[in-house]
């Protein structure tokens, strides 16, 4: 089969196709054929190196985290699925990558896919899904009424985020270019701030939750719109000694993550706030309840761009520039749909 995969930590120039054996999938693990592959910007992070002190890839290592696809095996102590099933599902921080022709999945990540998504629209979902899940709903426990600030609103996380934040009841404010406005407006977002006319800190005000999702100093500037008992769960980084430790992590290195995160949480705590860094895991019980609300139509799939498997190294590297309006996905050329993705599921 074919895979994408990273050789060295040198950037999108170190990663080639490669044909290797299809896998076998263990005894908790199904094999699944590839239909799409959502990508992520972890996806171009990984290879530049920015991820090597957290995840412990072995090298080379096939690149991707999202899929949706069609089982194809199942492993001895699988009980959930069967040949046939149409599931998707993220393998991020696992031994396993998705921008394959076919990928291992540990059972408990995966769910049966959304009916009502065909299989490109599914793929787009499990990382920004299960991040803004376990964000906002885990550790912010938003609640109705309150307010959040999700910054980039029109990016990949941003799209999914500010819906499932309106789906809970709070109400949301954003950034987003000129262009954008409107669009994330249609997604329900309450304050957008056009980052290229006014800078937000200066606009909005008593915010009870941040969701950090830009790099550089956007973080220290949400820090002025919250009020005292605010939630400041971050994306980007810098990662505390909570993450360290909860990854087991030697001491070196949570001494590393003290000193990285002590200015942000020194600043938080002057503003009443708590701060948390946020690494998303793989988790199929909430994916399944995420398929809840995209076949009931209370989030929908935002896509940017469509790439055939055999440009999706192009791919990774549009979604490097930043300017993806939601999400970019890889569209993998399979022969057939089988009956389990029903006559809705077609990627064309």
């Amino acid at each position: 089969m074919q895979a994408l995969q990273l050789k060295q930590y040198a950037g999108l120039d170190h990663i080639a196709f490669a044909e290797l054996p299809r896998p076998a999938p263990g005894p908790g693990e199904l094999l699944v054929q590839v239909h799409a592959v959502g990508l992520n910007p972890i996806d171009y992070l990984i290879p530049r190196g920015d991820f090597k002190p957290i995840l412990k890839l072995r090298l080379p290592a096939t690149l991707g985290s999202d899929l949706a696809g069609v089982v194809v095996a199942v492993g001895s102590a699988v009980t959930r699925f069967q040949v046939g099933d149409a599931v998707y599902a993220s393998v991020f921080d696992t031994p396993y990558g998705s921008l394959a022709e076919f990928a291992v999945v540990p059972e408990p990540a995966a769910p049966l896919k959304p009916a009502n998504l065909d299989f490109v629209q599914a793929a787009s979902i499990p990382m920004v899904g299960l991040t803004a899940w376990q964000a906002m709903h885990e550790r912010m426990q938003l609640k109705a009424g309150q307010k959040v600030f999700i910054p980039a609103g029109s990016g990949g996380i941003g799209t999914f985020a500010i819906q499932l934040a309106r789906h809970l009841g709070a109400r949301v404010g954003t950034t987003t270019s000129t262009a954008n406005v409107e669009v994330v407006r249609g997604l329900g977002a309450d304050e957008v701030v056009d980052y290229k006319q006014q800078p937000f800190e200066q606009v909005l005000r008593d915010y009870d939750a941040v969701l950090g999702t830009v790099r550089g100093d956007g973080l220290e500037k949400a820090l002025c719109i919250v009020k005292p008992g605010s939630q400041v769960v971050s994306l980007v980084g810098p990662p505390d000694v909570a993450f360290a430790r909860a990854r087991g992590m030697n001491l070196v290195l949570k001494l590393v993550f003290a000193l990285l995160s002590r200015k942000i949480i020194g600043l938080a705590k002057r503003r009443g706030a708590d701060y948390a860094f946020h690494f998303v895991r793989p988790d199929g019980g909430q994916l399944a309840q995420i398929a809840v609300l995209l076949d009931a139509g209370s989030i929908r799939p935002v896509i940017d761009t469509v790439f055939p498997f055999a440009e999706a190294k192009q791919a990774l590297a549009y979604l490097a520039q930043g300017r993806a309006r939601g999400k970019v996905v890889v569209r993998l050329p399979v022969d057939s749909i089988t009956s389990a993705g029903n006559a809705a599921d077609s990627c064309g």
